[in-house]
């Protein structure tokens, strides 16, 4: 058979790739359209169905075998192999099918099971179940949960709570599953997972959560398990949890007096050229009515010198470069790490009243190297960003 696959445009690229390699047609429609919208993958499978003879279109958000394939085999297998101890279910809430057929199963043994949804922020279902309200859908990173319309195979009255997950719980739970527990999956299981803890934080000890992992991490290497992924998102959650505030007082405290060095737009690049090498430095910052409007290095301006240029009569505001970032003291340090080594050979840390300091590699090095040995000398354990 041929088959096509319709799929939004935020999928992972190994899922594409898979498919592909099958022998399917994959055909990526946008996300941020209306479920209406003739470009939605929703629609462009319904407009293939009807255009293509012969064709099947299984549409599992209205298809009633979806649901009831859970209701056959998996409510089944979980009574089973909890002995009919189960008290909680946690899944995620997708077209519905595993809640709804699992949670259909598992009422008609113990009506008192609690089923229990897992909704990503951007997501209808939450306000629709707490609320009774149809809320605005936004855009969400986490793949295979949510919803923007409301399937016909989700029963949400079959439900005794649904909590609400954001992308980073989901990618930073996912994470940890597999690193302290060797389970591999995707982001959708490190929502549930999340939401699982949540619940049985509250529960007796002889409560039985049983928590649904549907998925597969090999189909995210290239994000959620790709550590600059992760921290260009700003979903990375560091092992250590420092701020920028931290790395500029220990650097106060170690380097008394030091003070940023700034030059003006309009001052000279030899001027520029002079300010370095007499502060040994290698960059400065270029203000103008205090803020950061451009970058020199030093060898930049000695490359404009080797190619002619007059020194005592260019101006920055002609040959400067782009801005250093500039981050508030609250930034996390992963982000601050991430800059550094990724983009920019220092950051600006804002201070307040216009006053600035200024981060480098070195800076984090030399703080990194010095927490890692006690008074006496002695090693401790590795601090990790």
């Amino acid at each position: 058979y041929k088959a096509i696959f319709t799929i939004n445009d935020k999928q992972s690229q190994e899922k594409m790739d898979a498919l592909r390699a099958l022998g399917a047609e994959v055909i990526v429609c946008p996300t941020a359209v209306e479920p209406e919208d003739p470009r939605s993958y929703y629609s462009v499978a319904q407009k293939l169905a009807k255009e293509i003879p012969n064709s099947y279109y299984p549409n599992q958000y209205a298809n009633p075998q979806n649901p009831e394939a859970h209701t056959l085999t998996t409510g089944p297998e979980i009574w089973e192999d909890s002995d009919g101890r189960i008290t909680h279910f946690v899944a995620g809430m997708g077209t519905g099918g595993t809640l709804t057929g699992v949670g259909r199963y598992l009422k008609s043994k113990n009506p008192a099971v609690q089923l229990i949804g897992v909704d990503p922020i951007g997501s209808l279902y939450y306000e629709k179940f707490k609320k009774g309200t149809v809320g605005r859908a936004l855009p969400y990173v986490v793949e295979g949960i949510g919803e923007d319309f409301f399937p016909t195979t989700m029963d949400l009255n079959l439900l005794d709570d649904v909590y609400q997950v954001t992308d980073q719980e989901c990618f930073v739970w996912a994470r940890k599953l597999a690193r302290m527990e060797g389970i591999f999956t995707g982001g959708s299981s490190g929502g549930a997972i999340s939401v699982a803890l949540q619940v049985a934080r509250g529960l007796p000890a002889d409560a039985m959560v049983v928590v649904f992992v549907p998925d597969a991490g090999d189909r995210y290497l290239s994000k959620i398990y790709n550590d600059d992924w992760m921290r260009r998102h700003q979903y990375w959650e560091a092992e250590w949890q420092a701020t920028a505030d931290q790395v500029v007082r220990w650097k106060q405290k170690r380097h008394p007096g030091e003070r940023l060095i700034i030059v003006a737009t309009g001052e000279t690049a030899q001027r520029a050229l002079q300010l370095m090498q007499d502060n040994e430095v290698s960059q400065l910052p270029v203000f103008d009515e205090g803020m950061c409007v451009g970058t020199v290095r030093e060898d930049e301006i000695l490359n404009l010198a080797l190619r002619g240029a007059d020194l005592a009569q260019l101006v920055l505001r002609e040959c400067m470069k782009a801005p250093l970032p500039v981050l508030d003291l609250e930034a996390p340090i992963d982000r601050v790490t991430y800059l550094l080594t990724n983009e920019s050979p220092a950051v600006l840390i804002g201070m307040g009243n216009k006053e600035y300091e200024i981060l480098t590699k070195y800076d984090l090095i030399e703080m990194l190297a010095s927490l890692t040995e006690s008074p006496a000398g002695a090693k401790r354990g590795p601090v990790k960003l």
